[in-house]
């Protein structure tokens, strides 16, 4: 097992410090050591947007989220979906806090001109997605999902249609290495995979050329932001500079991949197989092409879906709110120019 993450050693902080006392609405699920460093900072109302297996989701606009802070008197916000922007920011907040690793539902820019500061939770579901892409490749590579189903048919021999080749001794080349890109880097080993990795910000990263490295590598992992650079990186070029027979995962964004590409990349036999968790809207269409192939596996968006997901990003955003509040400037602050002005 690798050494736990920098954040995990982590001491608590001094909760015992008299600090100013708040009152923090929670939009976001919240769980672990970090609920009750929250609660020890003031008091916390809980209203997750996503409770049960079966209850709805309960997502709040700008104006909703405005109209319910002003009504608890809640000066803190800790949101993961809900739209902080807008008339949230007129309220004089003394912090935004998004559970995302990116703090994409946060008005960044506005919140910095009124002053706020805005926390995230870097790294929150690096292992959860890592784990997710490693299930994915054994998934698609080794027919899981279909021989389920053969399981109990008779008068057929399953060991021959669902034969494949080991992963020991393959090469996986992840684009992207982050926080997931490092979690998946030494899980990919430990099966006994060699792993190559591209990413122009990552000065451990082994190969500088992307197009290189797609054509030595069997299995293409994706662990990549979604920005201008990167939108629609893997398109039908890049697909065909990948190896002959080559698996596709992408447990990060759809929008890093041409979506008909890869289907008419995996339809043409040029791909063996994909696996894939995300898709643009959140949905695929039951009718798409993709839907109907043997060797694709697709799931609903769950790398992250793990209970230590919310743990994680709870404990990162009670020690920044601590800290901030301690006078600090937190490590997870995404604009520190706020609390450093005057």
């Amino acid at each position: 097992m690798p050494p736990p993450r920098p954040s995990a050693l982590r001491s608590e902080p001094d909760v015992a410090v008299r600090l100013p006392a708040v009152k923090i609405l929670a939009t976001a699920p919240l769980r672990g050591p970090g609920l009750n460093i929250l609660r020890s900072l003031g008091e916390v109302v809980e209203e997750p947007w996503i409770t049960g297996p079966s209850d709805p989701m309960r997502l709040m606009g700008e104006d909703a989220l405005a109209a319910r802070l002003t009504e608890v008197g809640a000066d803190i916000v800790v949101a993961e979906a809900d739209s902080v922007k807008g008339p949230v920011l007129d309220l004089g907040l003394r912090a935004i806090a998004s559970t995302r690793g990116d703090p994409t539902n946060v008005d960044v820019p506005g919140a910095t001109a009124k002053g706020i500061p805005v926390l995230r939770a870097p790294g929150r579901n690096a292992d959860g997605v890592a784990e997710l892409a490693l299930a994915l490749l054994l998934a698609c590579t080794r027919g899981i999902v279909p021989a389920d189903h053969e399981v109990f048919r008779d008068g057929t021999i399953p060991y021959q249609r669902f034969r494949g080749w080991q992963l020991a001794g393959r090469t996986v080349g992840l684009v992207g290495l982050g926080a997931v890109g490092r979690a998946a880097r030494w899980r990919f080993q430990g099966i006994g995979m060699e792993v190559r990795s591209f990413d122009p910000f990552a000065v451990d990263a082994t190969d500088h050329d992307l197009d290189t490295m797609l054509a030595g590598v069997d299995v293409v992992s994706m662990h990549a932001a979604v920005t201008p650079d990167t939108l629609g990186l893997m398109n039908a070029d890049r697909f065909a500079r990948m190896r002959e027979g080559s698996v596709f995962l992408n447990s990060a964004r759809a929008a890093l991949h041409d979506l008909d590409a890869l289907t008419s990349a995996l339809t043409s036999g040029h791909l063996a197989a994909a696996a894939l968790d995300h898709f643009e809207g959140e949905a695929l269409a039951v009718d798409h092409p993709l839907a109907a192939l043997p060797n694709v596996v697709l799931t609903p968006h769950i790398g992250g879906a793990t209970y230590d997901t919310e743990a994680n990003h709870t404990k990162l955003i009670a020690d920044g709110l601590a800290a901030l509040l301690a006078g600090e400037v937190p490590d997870n602050c995404v604009n520190p120019e706020v609390l450093r002005r005057g």
